[in-house]
């Protein structure tokens, strides 16, 4: 009976955070674009922060309860499901076109990152200088988005990729981060997006909750690390919605009437999104949980021995043919999944506890 409640309220912790995330994300978006700020720094910005909400939220909790596993893991853990699993399947079976030089420079923005980690962890806990660098490339990571937005909405130099034998045109549209129609001003718009952030963020501080207390049971009931239930259960979760955008099957009728009215950016744009997300997670969340932690977070073995390293490998898969060739592949997807089945089957069946 208690197994089945923890799994209970793990199901809908998950339905919390997807339904908190999007809903906040988009009328935190929203507002932003009432109160007259121009589109490309509101993409550049709240739009990009949005996606990484739920790893975000969740890792705060986790880390001001000094459950640093699951916060360390939500981090490290959801960035190699993003571009493991939800990037490498958008490669398999989606249209992909990205601009060439925003995809490159992403992608070496990620691997900065995890030249840091791998650096400034390697006593089993990430220093105040580590952290600090990886703020920086927060930073820029920012700047680089305001900069291609700017840049997007004016057609400035763009060189879009594909997924397929031959390469696009100049002209060919990048949408890889435009935002959806916004709604004309008025009182009744602002209050509405107010409230819906607040309301999103209350739903979404259940879900995490919920979400932390279950893998913290689960974890203590089996008698694992809790970093394995980051690495599966939480991140997997997280993914779920996403999942089933990608291969276009939503859970229900209402949910696909609420993803599609909270949609922040066209269903073209989630590779870019999601090599975002990755970023957000390791120079965004990981520095926000040292922080409130209040001392060096310790970042456990089995982190330092499968999710950095896979990261790093992840993130020159898809760097390198695009910088060398000008186009991207869909074996890259397959490579990309491949990695990620490799990951999980490391985490199951040799965890790595302790410093």
């Amino acid at each position: 009976m208690f197994l089945f409640i923890t799994f209970l309220l793990y199901a809908l912790g998950l339905v919390l955070t997807a339904v908190g995330s999007r809903l906040s994300g988009r009328c935190a978006t929203w507002c932003c674009a009432l109160c007259g700020f121009p589109m490309w720094v509101v993409s550049g910005t709240v739009a990009s922060l949005s996606v990484a909400l739920p790893q975000l939220v969740l890792a705060f909790l986790a880390s001001g309860l000094s459950i640093t596993s699951l916060a360390v893991g939500a981090a490290l853990a959801g960035a190699v499901t993003d571009l493991g699993l939800v990037l490498a399947l958008c490669l398999l079976r989606r249209s992909v076109t990205v601009d060439r030089g925003e995809f490159c420079r992403k992608c070496g923005i990620l691997l900065a990152a995890c030249l840091v980690l791998l650096l400034f962890v390697r006593d089993g806990a990430l220093s105040h200088t580590g952290a600090g660098l990886l703020m920086a490339l927060f930073v820029l990571f920012v700047m680089e988005s305001i900069v291609y937005q700017y840049r997007l909405v004016y057609d400035e130099d763009l060189q879009p990729i594909g997924v397929g034998p031959k390469r696009l045109p100049r002209s060919a549209s990048v949408p890889a981060s435009q935002t959806m129609a916004f709604p004309a001003m008025s009182p009744g718009n602002a209050v509405k997006n107010l409230a819906g952030v607040l309301g999103g963020l209350a739903l979404l501080l259940g879900g995490a909750w919920a979400l932390l207390y279950s893998a913290t049971a689960l974890a203590n009931l089996t008698g694992t690390i809790q970093a394995l239930w980051a690495a599966t259960l939480i991140s997997f979760g997280f993914s779920l919605p996403l999942l089933a955008e990608v291969l276009h099957h939503p859970f229900g009728s209402v949910w696909k009437r609420f993803a599609v009215r909270c949609r922040i950016h066209p269903p073209a744009a989630l590779p870019m999104q999601m090599l975002n997300s990755a970023i957000l997670s390791l120079t965004f969340v990981l520095p926000l949980c040292s922080l409130t932690y209040r001392a060096r977070l310790p970042v456990g073995a089995q982190f330092r021995a499968y999710d950095v390293p896979v990261c790093v490998l992840l993130g020159l898969v898809l760097l390198v043919p695009p910088l060398v060739r000008r186009r991207l592949y869909r074996w890259q997807g397959g490579v990309c999944l491949g990695l990620y089945l490799l990951y999980l089957a490391a985490v199951l069946l040799a965890p790595r506890a302790g410093a």
